[in-house]
C-alpha cells in the first residue's frame, strides 16, 4: 500500500539521512519515477523533506524532523514487545538499557496499542539460551569489549576443540552470539577467522590501533562464513548404523549435525552419516547409544578407539 510506502520512506531517511531517488527505489522496490511522485505526496502533507541535485545531492528530512509511534501497525507493536530473555544484551552490558528502551517505547505508544502489549508478551516468549547454559561469567569480556570497540589488537592463548593450545596475535573485529555462544571474528595473517570466546585462556590488549576496512560488513560477512565455519569445526566424520528407536535420542542430542544416507524397510535400523569436532565426541555419541543399539560402520579408527576404551573402562571396575 502507498501509506506504508510513504512511512518507509519517511523512517529510511530518519534513520539513514540522505538518500538518493535510485538508492530509495532499490530499497523499496519500485521505480525512481514512484519515488519522486512518493516525495511530492509528502511534502504535500507536510512532511519536512526536500531534495538537493547535482554531485552529492539526494532527498533528506529535515534533522530537527522525528516520525513518533503513531504510524506503527500492530504487528510491528507486537515485534518490539515479544517477551524474551536478555542474557546476551546483559552479557554486553547493555540489559538495563534494553529494558528502558522498551519502558520509553510503551509510555510513547497510542493508547489504542498499549492492551495489545500486554496479551502477546503473555502468548509468546522467545528464549536463545541453550538449556545448560553456564552460568559463569565469560572470560575477559571486558578486554574483549574495549578491543573490538576501539580496534586494538589483542595476544592471546587459544585452545581449539582437538586440545591443542597457542599462542596469537589477532585484530579482533566482532562478537557474534550464536546460540547462546559467543564467537570472536578477528584477522589472523591477514585473514579473518572465527574464534570461540570461552576458549581464550589469556588476553592482553596491545598498545596500539588497527584498521579495519571501511566496507567490511559484519551481518553479511557471517552470513557468507556461517556455513563454512560449521564444515571447519566439523572435521571428523563417521558412519554409524542405528537401532530406529535411539533416532530419537540422536535427533536431540545431534541436530543439524547428521543425515540419514539409507533406511531399509526391514529390521528398523538406519544408516546414519555424522560430522563432528573430535573423535572423542565420536565415541561418546556410540557409548551413550548403548552396545545393542548401533554399529560403526566407518572408520575403522572409530572401531579400535571404542573397543580401547571399552577395554580400560572394565579394567578399571572393581571385581
Amino acid at each position: 500500500m502507498r501509506a506504508d510506502r510513504l512511512l518507509a520512506i519517511t523512517m529510511l531517511l530518519q534513520t539513514r539521512g540522505k538518500m538518493t531517488a535510485e538508492a530509495l527505489a532499490e530499497e523499496l522496490d519500485v521505480s525512481r519515477r514512484t519515488i519522486l511522485r512518493d516525495i511530492d505526496a509528502l511534502s504535500f502533507v507536510g512532511i519536512p523533506v526536500y531534495a538537493e541535485g547535482g554531485h552529492g545531492g539526494g532527498i533528506a528530512l529535515d534533522e530537527n524532523y522525528r516520525l513518533t509511534l503513531t504510524g506503527l501497525k500492530e504487528t510491528e507493536v507486537h515485534s518490539l514487545f515479544i517477551s524474551g530473555n536478555n542474557q546476551l544484551l546483559k552479557d554486553i552490558g547493555l540489559g538495563e538499557a534494553a529494558e528502558n528502551t522498551l519502558l520509553k517505547l510503551f509510555a510513547a505508544l497510542p493508547a489504542l496499542h498499549r492492551p495489545s502489549v500486554d496479551h502477546i508478551r503473555q502468548r509468546i516468549h522467545i528464549d536463545p539460551l541453550w538449556w545448560w547454559q553456564d552460568a559463569e561469567p565469560l572470560p575477559f569480556w571486558a578486554e574483549l569489549q574495549q578491543a573490538v570497540y576501539e580496534d586494538r589488537p589483542i595476544q592471546v592463548i587459544y585452545q581449539n576443540f582437538n586440545g591443542a593450545v597457542a599462542e596469537r596475535i589477532l585484530e579482533p573485529y566482532s562478537l557474534v552470539a550464536k546460540a547462546s555462544n559467543w564467537y570472536l571474528i578477528a584477522k589472523r595473517e591477514g585473514e579473518l577467522r572465527t574464534y570461540r570466546v570461552s576458549r581464550l585462556q589469556q588476553v592482553t590488549i596491545l598498545d596500539r590501533h588497527f584498521q579495519r576496512p571501511p566496507d567490511f560488513d559484519l551481518a553479511l560477512y557471517w552470513k557468507e562464513h556461517a556455513q563454512d565455519f560449521v564444515a571447519a569445526i566439523s572435521e571428523y566424520s563417521f558412519t554409524l548404523r542405528i537401532e530406529g528407536e535411539r533416532m530419537n535420542f540422536v535427533k536431540w542430542l545431534m541436530t543439524g549435525r547428521y543425515e540419514v544416507i539409507d533406511q531399509p524397510r526391514d529390521e528398523g535400523w538406519l544408516t546414519v552419516r555424522f560430522w563432528v569436532e573430535s573423535a572423542d565426541l565420536a565415541r561418546m555419541l556410540v557409548f551413550g547409544l548403548g552396545a545393542q543399539n548401533v554399529q560403526i560402520v566407518e572408520p575403522n579408527e572409530l572401531r579400535e578407539a571404542v573397543l580401547e576404551t571399552a577395554r580400560q573402562l572394565v579394567e578399571t571396575i572393581d571385581p
